[in-house]
């Protein structure tokens, strides 16, 4: 038994220490509308720079949105250099949402590079905005970014 809650401690101890693989991070609208003057910003740290990323726009709705997809600005800070990624997202086909959905709410997470990157040394931000005709636009509950380490 000792033996055990020593194990499992120890266990404990390693996986505390690894390193994070993913980050995810949203902001919610509180009245289920998101304004195109609302621009939320998202910071973190990459200090591998060996590995490659996979980047997401992440986005939840009410299935009452009324559109099949969704443009976004998304403005990218990265160590040396600032851009802009104006896109459309597609959110559904001609008969179902793309996302996963429990009752009412649906889920997207999109990818938005085409291939992996390598994400150099330093602080990152990536600031979103939506830019659909509609504005505010309705029935947005979450909106935000991942960012996973793809383990090779």
């Amino acid at each position: 038994m000792r033996k055990l809650v020593l194990l499992f401690i120890l266990g404990t101890a390693f996986y505390s220490c690894t390193q994070l693989n993913v980050f995810e991070q949203q902001v919610a609208f509180a009245t289920h509308e998101w304004s195109s003057a609302d621009k939320p910003s998202f910071t973190f740290k990459i200090a591998d720079t060996g590995s490659l990323y996979n980047l997401f726009v992440v986005l939840r709705h009410e299935d009452a949105y009324r559109y099949k997809n969704i443009w976004l600005n998304i403005t990218v800070k990265d160590p040396d250099s600032t851009y802009t990624i104006k896109r459309e997202f597609p959110l559904a086909d001609n008969s179902r949402w793309l996302g996963t959905g429990m009752e009412d709410v649906i889920e997207h997470r999109i990818t938005f590079n085409l291939l992996p990157v390598r994400l150099k040394k330093g602080s990152y931000t990536f600031i979103l905005q939506q830019a659909m005709r509609e504005d505010p636009l309705d029935h947005i509950l979450n909106a935000g970014i991942r960012v996973e380490k793809i383990k090779l």
